[in-house]
């Protein structure tokens, strides 16, 4: 792809709709409730989906492989510190799914996660053209 600004929005159409795949049908319950556990298998596999899932965003905007290898160890470390305090905070605030802050937390954790997907956009567009 050539065009500069339709990569950029392939790329995060394509992150997005990753995301919707790694954070819904395939999350299992195990990471789920283990993510809020520092250091858990569970949480680190989840992350570990979301990390390997980024890389075929590389097929539209091909980075370096030390730019590559830093946006997919830096996806994972984010991704899972982003779950691991959302569970911290949801768990010590004693939210749950009746409460509307339950659902703000949700909401926050979303949002840090497409914030994420918005570098690796600009890491990309940066690197690649």
């Amino acid at each position: 792809m050539t065009d500069p600004t339709w990569a950029v929005l392939a790329v995060l159409l394509y992150l997005q709709t990753k995301h919707f795949i790694c954070d819904y049908p395939l999350q299992t319950t195990y990471q789920v409730v283990n993510k809020g556990t520092y250091g858990h298998p569970g949480g680190i596999l989840h992350s570990g989906v979301h990390a390997v899932f980024t890389i075929p965003a590389f097929l539209i905007m091909t980075p370096t492989l030390p730019v590559g290898v830093a946006i997919i160890v830096g996806e994972f470390l984010v991704h899972y510190h982003i779950d691991w305090a959302k569970q911290q905070i949801m768990a010590r605030m004693g939210w749950q799914s009746v409460d509307s802050e339950f659902w703000w937390g949700i909401g926050a954790d979303q949002f840090l996660h497409y914030l994420t997907y918005l570098a690796i956009a600009t890491i990309l567009w940066r690197t690649t053209f």
